[in-house]
């Protein structure tokens, strides 16, 4: 017999309006203090500390407009954060400060959260939705440099870019990014040449998140409609369907594979939080506690197995956080 699903492990409130982002930042040695950043509508960004489970800093940088992206750049004193006033903020946390150091204007008046890949020590490529429909812009951080645009072929309609995804095999190998877009398909970039390699038609409706496991050279991506679908990457580099699973509910926000590729987990519009194993897109729990569309998911890169956690931001107000198949 199936065991029942958990309750969350603790819930976070007092963002005082709907939780659109979060990232941990577990990874540093004891006696660092994990944290758990959130973004919210309200434009602000809460800094929680998880062994008090209450907010350490709430930082404003957006002008009271949705945050709907925080990343940290190499240790959780340098942040970036993505809101609906078109601009990308990078802040300085360290020694207490709450001030926002650099921000880049985008243009992009959609909900496309940008992407960060670390190619050097202190040096890191963003993608980025342009001001121009189709394209995404990637931009070299700190010094906000061009590297290059990214534009569809003439007459190829993909419609605005949803959701992205910068990665590279290896240290070494060349950056590609994967870009879901508004008529439902996947594209594979070659960053350096800026052109597409491959298009694959993966949904009807747009692409609203996807996630990819460079390893296994397999990605999964959800839309409004009631699927998930599975694709991989050749050796051509052609993007194929690998299978689809039919979901109860239609609508995922938000798809993440857990870091050790074990678990993957999807924010639904129907509430729910749905766990599933990566390796055959088994169903293994339904989370219900939310009473609103979850935004958003993640997990947390604890260096130990049995602490890791899964974060999950809804529009309810609530954060909640789940132990999961911690010890697989």
């Amino acid at each position: 017999m199936a065991l029942p699903p958990p309750d969350p492990q603790f819930v976070l409130r007092g963002t005082s309006a709907a939780v659109h982002t979060l990232h941990f930042s577990c990874g540093g040695p004891e006696p660092d203090t994990p944290l758990l950043f959130s973004g919210s509508e309200n434009g602000f960004i809460h800094v929680w500390n998880l062994k008090t489970h209450r907010v350490d800093k709430a930082l404003d940088g957006h002008g009271r407009k949705s945050v709907y992206c925080v990343e940290t750049m190499g240790g959780k004193d340098r942040l970036l954060s993505q809101g609906r006033d078109q601009r990308i903020c990078l802040w300085d946390l360290a020694e207490g400060r709450t001030s926002v150091t650099d921000s880049v204007f985008t243009e992009h008046v959609g909900f496309c959260r940008c992407s960060l890949l670390k190619v050097a020590q202190g040096r890191w490529l963003m993608a980025v939705a342009a001001r121009s429909l189709e394209e995404v812009q990637i931009l070299e951080l700190p010094s906000k440099t061009s590297v290059c645009t990214l534009k569809p072929e003439v007459g190829a309609k993909l419609g605005m870019p949803m959701c992205l995804k910068l990665w590279q095999l290896n240290c070494g190998s060349q950056p590609v990014l994967l870009a879901g877009y508004e008529d439902g398909s996947v594209v594979l970039w070659n960053v350096s040449m800026g052109k597409a390699l491959s298009q694959l038609v993966c949904h009807q409706e747009p692409v609203m998140s996807l996630d990819f496991d460079s390893e296994k050279a397999r990605g999964i991506s959800g839309s409004s409609e009631k699927v998930l679908s599975i694709w991989s990457l050749n050796e051509q580099q052609n993007l194929q369907v690998y299978k689809t699973h039919k979901l109860v509910s239609a609508g995922i926000s938000d798809i993440t594979i857990r870091p050790d590729k074990k678990i993957l987990a999807t924010a639904g519009w129907d509430h729910r939080i749905r766990i599933f194993g990566w390796k055959k897109l088994k169903p293994l729990a339904v989370l219900d506690y939310h009473t609103g569309t979850v935004h958003c998911v993640s997990f947390s890169d604890h260096s130990n197995p049995r602490e890791r956690l899964l974060a999950a931001g809804s529009k309810d107000q609530r954060i909640s956080v789940w132990s999961l198949y911690a010890q697989t």
